[in-house]
């Protein structure tokens, strides 16, 4: 555990695990043996990452999915008290954002690889083996098969989903559902 690192209390950190300098833990968070948090990674309360991920500076796993309802043009918080689940095998790059589910989970798929700057908003679901390229940004409550490729700055509509093996050029649109 590097300098300045914060592990709240109820959390547990596996065997071989580093985490490195100023990352933050929050309570009853599960980090499995040999991953490595980078810099500046914030995980936090109740999310779970699995063995040999690895996790780079600036990502934050388990904010607040963005979750409102207007009444009478007032926008008004909709409380988010899911997790994040990021199986084994895992790599999110620099400044990835993970937002938790507003109920359940947002689950990452084990061996999925993320690029930087990437968004992963509340109850989106992203199969195994999938890769997601820089700044991809998928809405709410999505369902990425497995194998799926989003190329670079991709942008995915929310409650839709994306089959197995599909691919997705760069810059593109998904406003409807792709079969496998």
């Amino acid at each position: 555990v590097g300098p300045l690192a914060h592990v709240g209390s109820g959390s547990s950190v596996g065997a071989g695990s580093a985490i490195g300098p100023g990352c933050m833990l929050g309570r009853e968070v599960v980090v499995g043996a040999g991953t490595v948090l980078h810099p500046r990674v914030v995980v936090e309360d109740g999310c779970r990452i699995g063995d040999r991920c690895v996790i780079h500076s600036g990502t934050v796993i388990g904010s607040d999915g963005f979750g409102f309802a207007t009444v009478d043009g007032t926008h008004h918080k909709v409380p988010q008290v899911g997790i994040v689940v990021v199986e084994d095998d895992v790599e999110l790059g620099s400044n990835v954002c993970v937002d938790r589910a507003a109920l359940g989970e947002t689950r990452i798929g084990r061996g999925t690889k993320v690029d930087n700057l990437v968004q992963i908003a509340h109850n989106v679901q992203v199969g195994e083996g999938c890769l997601l390229v820089a700044q991809t940004g998928i809405s709410g409550s999505t369902v990425v098969g497995k194998r799926a490729v989003l190329g670079g700055q991709t942008g995915v509509a929310g409650h839709i989903e994306i089959g197995d093996g599909a691919m997705v050029g760069a810059q593109a649109g998904v406003t409807k559902s792709i079969p496998p």
